[in-house]
This record gives structure tokens, sequence and C-alpha cells, in this order.
């Protein structure tokens, strides 16, 4: 991995990833599905200069999607909690809805 824009795809801004960032302090991202822990904490370090304190990663599966009587699969993707350490001021990538 080596471009920060490769390992962190986007924010994910839904309603559990915003009750995470006010309650304990942890961002969650979509990131690349060959970008490894320390990969992702350098890249949220890099990209929004502040300290992380640890880095916890899930696979997601692709649902299954049809059209009429076609069907196929979305594509798999990885997920990653990335906790800031104690002190370190939230990031701004969007207003609380």
């Amino acid at each position: 991995m080596s471009s920060t824009y490769t390992v962190i795809r986007r924010p994910l801004i839904t309603e559990k990833g915003l009750t995470v960032k006010e309650t304990e302090g942890t961002l969650v991202f979509e990131v690349d599905p060959k970008a490894s822990k320390t990969a992702v904490k350098q890249a949220v370090e890099l990209l929004f200069k502040v300290k992380v304190d640890s880095v916890r990663t899930s696979n997601v599966a692709g649902k299954e999607r049809r059209r009429g009587k076609f069907s196929g699969f979305r594509p798999d993707w990885k997920k990653a909690y990335v906790r800031l350490k104690s002190g370190e001021k939230m990031p701004d990538y969007v207003n609380n809805l």
C-alpha cells in the first residue's frame, strides 16, 4: 500500500458510525481490502494529523442484489474502526447530522 488515498477509501457516515465517534472517540472508514492495520494507522495519522491508539478491522461480505430475474452479488469490502488517543481532537470530516 503506497498512497494514503488508496488505503482509506471513504469515511462511513452512518448512525452507528457517528455514535461511536461521539462516545468512544473512534472513526470508521471503508478501507482497501488488502490494507493492513499498520497501513491504516499510518494513513489516518498522516491524513488527519492525529495520534492513533488502536485499529480494528472487519471484512464485510457483499449482499445479494436482484434486478428482476437476474441476481448477483455486491463486492466484499473492509471496514476499519480507528480509535484515537485520549486528548486528540476529532477531525471534522462531516458535521454531525
